[in-house]
């Protein structure tokens, strides 16, 4: 799942870090005074106030970066951290440079990475406001219960629009009160009219009504992502996983690898890295030869476009070669093996699995990963979402190009149920384990493996439809060992 609370210590980090780097540049090549002429002093100057910013941050301050406070409130924050700041510079910069250093430049570039915080954080506090009543990058939030706590989680999340969340009601049994939409027995309900994302529940309310496990597979079910909002008088085992920004701490029972920021950004420099290699050194050779030969052999445009199911539910636009001639049911029917609607080049295209190259630019621009689920129709998230208990788990994570599934052999049409559980089986099992070297694995066999429709029918022939449908197995069982405090 997507969470961004815990993500924030590092994307502080990294944009006060760049507005100090411009500051310092901007000063070393508009210098204000004469004093900074050489290269070298430049040099210990960037790396003295890097090493003094993160020291400020992470060890005389709290990293996290609330900004629901007003603006006076912000520029005291700000302040305050500015001084220790300033403070650090001049005894490490003291401390490593054995000769006189510019005492001015310091104060300068301070005072011009002063402004900067102020001016941007300022400016980003309005944009992201924006963008939450327009509805744009956020998880709709539900919030089980009512009460003193949860308003004042509330308060939280609406003045922090850098948490990503759009707060949209309670579900409480006050169904006389403001932003209450119904009661927590309609969970179900509520999620699927108000197009919920995200549910976060108060932890002593969790425990006491013992409600954990009920909306947790309700939660999985519907592919949301559930938090617990632990009261202050419970404590909660040191080994859960807990988002914490400010006095907001959640609890993360769904807890997988890619809800680790650093380890999503490896993933995402990974997926840039081959598509940029994939589009320059292939695709660019390659797309004017497939162009040639699709329009030679059948009328209508190179690509296919069609809306697909991506992370969190989000609805994008896949491109594709297309395979196929021009028909009205390429929305609703799926491609079968001898499928009538092929082309010959189609038939090519989708064996050599060189039809899903231009996914590439799907993985640039975001919208997919190079190795993830495969995205599917809307039709077939709808359908499939309903007769498979866990199937929208799958939207945890970005789709992708190629998957666990498809280099196992369950890959194209699906023509009994079972096939599309063990699908989503192995989509399930990647996301649970993923590790960048899953992704090199994957990606070297889809590559190299031998043909993946004749491994798919040899995994049909064995397997045939196995009798009685069976639940998949659980993919998030927590055990939180919550214990309440003595008072």
């Amino acid at each position: 799942m997507v969470t961004h609370e815990h993500n924030l210590k590092f994307q502080k980090l990294f944009i006060d870090l760049l507005l100090l780097n411009i500051s310092i540049f901007v000063l070393l090549y508009i210098p204000v005074n004469g004093e900074l002429n050489n290269h070298h002093d430049a040099t210990l100057y960037f790396l003295q106030g890097n090493l003094s910013w993160i020291f400020t941050l992470f060890i005389l301050t709290k990293p996290a970066f609330l900004i629901r406070f007003g603006l006076f409130t912000q520029i005291r924050i700000i302040t305050k951290r500015m001084i220790l700041f300033f403070i650090s510079l001049n005894i490490f910069v003291y401390l490593s440079i054995p000769y006189k250093y510019s005492f001015l430049f310091l104060v300068e570039f301070t005072i011009l990475f002063y402004a900067a915080q102020i001016i941007f954080y300022r400016f980003l506090h309005s944009i992201l406001k924006i963008k939450i009543k327009k509805g744009f990058n956020t998880n709709r939030v539900l919030i089980v219960d009512k009460n003193k706590s949860t308003t004042y989680m509330t308060n939280i999340i609406e003045n922090n629009p850098l948490l990503g969340y759009n707060f949209i009601g309670y579900a409480a049994r006050q169904t006389n009160e403001p932003n209450v939409l119904g009661t927590p027995e309609q969970l179900k309900e509520l999620i699927v009219t108000y197009k919920v994302n995200t549910v976060i529940a108060l932890l002593s309310y969790i425990s006491t009504e013992n409600k954990y496990k009920e909306y947790l597979e309700i939660c999985n079910r519907f592919g949301v992502h559930f938090l617990l909002y632990p009261h202050n008088h419970y404590r909660v085992n040191s080994h859960t996983n807990r988002i914490a920004e400010g006095e907001l701490i959640l609890i993360n029972p769904q807890e997988i690898p890619l809800d680790n920021f650093i380890l999503r950004l490896l993933k995402r420099f990974t997926d840039l890295f081959v598509s940029i290699t994939a589009i320059l050194f292939i695709f660019s050779w390659l797309f004017p030869i497939i162009a040639f030969l699709i329009k030679v052999t059948s009328k209508g445009p190179v690509f296919f476009i069609q809306q697909r199911t991506g992370i969190n539910d989000k609805t994008f636009r896949i491109i594709k070669f297309r395979s196929m001639n021009l028909n009205e049911h390429a929305d609703i029917r799926q491609a079968t093996f001898d499928d009538e609607r092929i082309t010959w080049v189609g038939k090519f295209l989708r064996r050599s699995n060189l039809d899903e190259f231009p996914q590439f630019f799907n993985v640039l621009l975001g919208h997919m990963s190079v190795v993830g689920p495969r995205p599917h129709m809307l039709k077939h998230t709808d359908q499939y979402s309903k007769l498979i208990k866990f199937y929208k788990i799958r939207h945890f994570v970005k789709p992708g190009i190629t998957g666990w599934a498809q280099i196992n052999g369950y890959r194209g049409e699906t023509h009994e149920l079972w096939q599309m559980e063990k699908r989503v089986e192995c989509d399930l099992h990647y996301i649970r384990n993923w590790n960048i070297w899953l992704d090199v694995r994957i990606i070297w066999n889809t590559i190299f493996q031998i043909n993946a429709y004749e491994k798919r029918e040899r995994i049909r022939q064995k397997f045939r439809s196995p009798n009685g449908k069976k639940d998949l197995p659980i993919v998030f069982q927590h055990t939180l060992n919550i214990k309440e405090k003595a008072t």
